[in-house]
């Protein structure tokens, strides 16, 4: 069996590319301006990539595709948010605590979580306040808004600062596994998986009725159904969608897509195929080597990169 590929990097459309990577670099300064492929490119210290392509006009962020975010580890998220509310060029975005618009900065400032995903419902929340639960005020993750009006994740307190994951949604959640299993041998993120058994066949699992906070949206956000998977040190997380329209392609958007680097295009070309994946591209040359366009089961893109 062909091994999974690792995770290469997460490509992004701006108006100025240079000046994007600049902002990161500032943020996340253990990061560094790069080129790859004849591309400009930011390096994290994990050798993850995130490239861009120059385009004319501000690239779209909706209607909603696959892609939600990415996001960093930091060594310290508080001392991160200290840092960036004394800079004019970063604009933090607020977690609201509650449906009625309480909100902070940082998730660790509000009820911690006990779930395996982050968030309580209006119940937990209610329960959390009669037992007095206190904030931890440590670590967390928050978030702030990038160039191209990109949503960015810190989170900490981690060993070191890297780029971690691209937090996805999908039309359904657990069949996206089942396909990230089956095409790209993708392992499945610890935790991240349905506590019922399920197959291909019973994979669709209805959006929970409960929203959960912290959120950017006041009204919360659906946290269930939830899957994931890795690639190398990055995971891909994703939730359900959250509205009830199906997620629209990723290409031309800002993020534009995911790419994976494997080490026998050829093979994985005609594995592929042979599954019936749909190929968005046929196999090209990018930069010193070849890559090929396939798409994923919520419409997203993923570059499959043949590296030495």
């Amino acid at each position: 069996m062909l091994p999974a590929p690792g995770f290469h990097h997460l490509h992004l459309n701006s108006v100025d590319p240079d000046a994007a990577i600049d902002f990161y670099v500032r943020q996340f300064p253990a990061s560094a301006k790069t080129s790859w492929g004849g591309l400009p490119a930011l390096t994290a210290p994990n050798s993850v990539l995130v490239l861009f392509t120059r385009v004319a006009t501000a690239p779209a962020t909706a209607p909603q595709s696959a892609i939600w975010h990415f996001g960093w580890h930091v060594t310290d998220t508080r001392e991160s948010l200290e840092s960036y509310k004394e800079r004019p060029d970063v604009t933090l975005l607020p977690l609201y605590t509650t449906d009625e618009g309480g909100s902070v900065f940082v998730s660790s400032d509000t009820w911690p979580s006990t779930g395996r995903t982050p968030g309580l419902t209006k119940a937990q929340i209610a329960e959390a306040k009669a037992r007095g639960v206190q904030p931890t005020r440590t670590g967390g993750f928050g978030y702030l808004r990038g160039p191209d009006r990109a949503l960015v994740e810190y989170a900490g307190n981690h060993p070191a600062e890297r780029f971690n994951h691209v937090h996805m949604y999908q039309d359904d959640p657990f069949c996206a596994q089942f396909w990230y299993q089956k095409h790209l041998h993708a392992p499945v993120f610890a935790g991240r998986t349905s506590q019922t058994p399920l197959t291909e066949t019973t994979c669709r699992v209805p959006r929970g009725p409960e929203r959960s906070w912290p959120a950017l949206d006041r009204d919360g956000m659906f946290r269930a159904p939830s899957a994931a998977v890795v690639f190398g040190d990055v995971a891909v997380p994703w939730y359900v969608r959250q509205g009830d329209r199906p997620l629209v392609s990723t290409r031309g958007q800002l993020h534009d897509h995911i790419a994976l680097s494997v080490t026998d295009l050829e093979a994985w070309v005609t594995k592929l195929r042979s599954e019936g994946v749909t190929f968005l591209e046929e196999p090209y040359r990018i930069g010193d080597t070849r890559a090929v366009m396939i798409e994923g089961p919520s419409r997203e893109a993923l570059e499959l990169v043949e590296v030495a």
